[in-house]
């Protein structure tokens, strides 16, 4: 079953790896994800392929290939003495 989508949620682009971001938007077409150090972006909700336990699963061959690239790009400006 799948669960509504609410702003806030954490996006992934497949089950079992690190978030990609949040959702920010919501529209009938499409949603607005936002990616750390990038901004946001549009992403139609056909590329939603699935909604559960809290969080969005996209599918990477229909997003855009600016998010995959900014998704690439997420922590660059993290400390690297700080993650653990």
């Amino acid at each position: 079953m799948s669960e509504p989508l609410e702003i806030g949620l954490m996006v992934f682009l497949a089950e079992g790896q690190e978030g990609i971001g949040a959702v920010r938007e919501t529209s009938p077409d499409h949603i607005m994800v936002y990616v750390e150090n990038n901004g946001e972006f549009r992403v139609p909700r056909s590329a939603i392929r699935s909604i559960h336990d809290g969080k969005v699963l996209l599918d990477p061959k229909q997003v855009d290939k600016a998010l995959l690239t900014a998704v690439g790009h997420a922590h660059d400006n993290e400390d690297p003495r700080l993650v653990g």
